[in-house]
């Protein structure tokens, strides 16, 4: 998997010069409204589309926001944006209402070598998630070449991210690159190699769970996940999130990790609340001390001290995923401290997932992360093993 993504060729292959460059980038940000609030997968897009229209290519932007479900949703437009992209570019940037049909046609027409248009969301369509090869087909006719650089959606088999590259010739952006970069070095990580599990279910994490066993020197599992690993050894959890179908899967990691000579680190204290509200009221109590009508939302500061231990003495550290609910900042004291310990480790460091990154950033501590991925979903399934399909499209580099 490692070596065939990092054959894959890039935008330093090709002629890029009076072409016209359709560019899946991954601009699936939260939003406020009419405002972006969080511009971190934009601006990892920069560098790639400042390559390409410094190049002399016309840069035609294609991106999915949100699940509109193939329905035309006013409020996951991709219009906003537009500022944030000319702002980071210090030029400017169009934008189209439309993905495929007379008004892009034209407005691609229209364009100067070096211009930058955003298409409007490409979800937008049904035939989008369907690959549908018509809707591919209409995609790539708008092109000269395909850059793929939207590794969140590299593990998405769909139209702007699989089906163009069967018309033109598909390479990788700079994003994509170091992502695989990055992330394979933690596939031969130096030791030892920590890794931060949170995020709510144990059914969204198992592959990823049990492929780090067989990477890892320590697993630390935190968030709503670590509720069922706790009740798989049998402690009372109150009213919080225990997912009991998968009780036994997670009774089967922590024997796989035992007789793999794997430390797996659960919470011993828990910050619970009586209810799932923002303002509830809350305490820190022992693992096995949880009130039977309360329910944990936080790892409490004990764990947090153990965790930041095991962090400080590691290699390589990966982390993805809250350790509670973290939005909220009576609930956020776990997810902080261990971002404060991932960031003042001086091994390898990678954290992925939105929520993660976002804690890094609040804390101002993005400089201070190895690699910052953009990737969620595609992340994990990249630790996974799996071969992400928008990255196996693009073409082979020639040796």
């Amino acid at each position: 998997m490692i070596t065939q993504a990092l054959t894959r060729q890039t935008v330093r292959d090709i002629p890029l010069s009076h072409r016209t460059a359709l560019v899946r980038v991954d601009f699936n940000v939260p939003l406020q409204g009419r405002m972006v609030v969080d511009d971190t997968r934009i601006m990892a897009a920069v560098p790639t589309i400042r390559y390409l229209s410094e190049s002399g290519a016309r840069v035609v932007l294609l991106s999915h926001l949100g699940r509109p479900g193939g329905q035309r949703v006013a409020r996951l437009s991709l219009r906003p944006c537009v500022p944030v992209l000319a702002q980071a570019l210090g030029r400017p940037v169009s934008f189209c209402p439309d993905v495929i049909g007379p008004r892009p046609r034209r407005a691609i027409t229209e364009m100067f070598w070096g211009d930058i248009l955003l298409l409007e969301n490409t979800r937008f369509y049904p035939e989008e998630e369907r690959n549908d090869p018509l809707f591919s087909r209409a995609l790539s006719l708008q092109g000269d070449v395909f850059v793929n650089d939207a590794f969140g959606a590299a593990h998405r088999a769909h139209a702007s991210t699989v089906g163009i590259a069967q018309h033109l010739p598909a390479v990788a952006g700079f994003l994509i690159a170091r992502e695989i970069t990055a992330l394979g070095r933690l596939l031969e990580p130096e030791r030892p190699f920590v890794a931060i599990i949170g995020g709510a279910k144990v059914s969204d994490k198992l592959a990823v769970l049990h492929n780090l066993l067989r990477l890892v020197d320590r697993l630390l599992i935190g968030g709503g996940m670590a509720n069922t690993f706790l009740a798989a050894q049998g402690f009372a959890m109150g009213n919080s999130l225990v997912e009991r179908d998968q009780l036994p899967a997670a009774s089967a990691i922590l024997s796989e990790a035992k007789d793999r000579g794997i430390e797996v680190l659960l919470p011993t204290d828990l910050e619970v609340a009586a209810n799932f509200l923002e303002t509830a009221e809350h305490r820190t109590v022992p693992v096995d001390a949880i009130p039977s009508d309360w329910m944990a939302l936080d790892i409490g500061p004990e764990t947090v001290h153990r965790f930041a231990e095991a962090i400080a003495g590691a290699r390589t550290v990966f982390w993805n995923g809250p350790l509670g609910v973290a939005e909220w900042p009576n609930f956020a004291h776990g997810t902080a401290g261990v971002a404060q310990a991932v960031a003042d480790c001086p091994g390898t460091t990678v954290v992925g997932g939105g929520d993660s990154i976002a804690a890094v950033k609040r804390l101002g501590m993005t400089q201070r992360i190895g690699h910052l991925s953009t990737g969620g979903g595609a992340s994990l399934e990249f630790l996974e093993g799996r071969e992400l399909p928008g990255i196996a499209c693009l073409n082979p580099r020639v040796a």
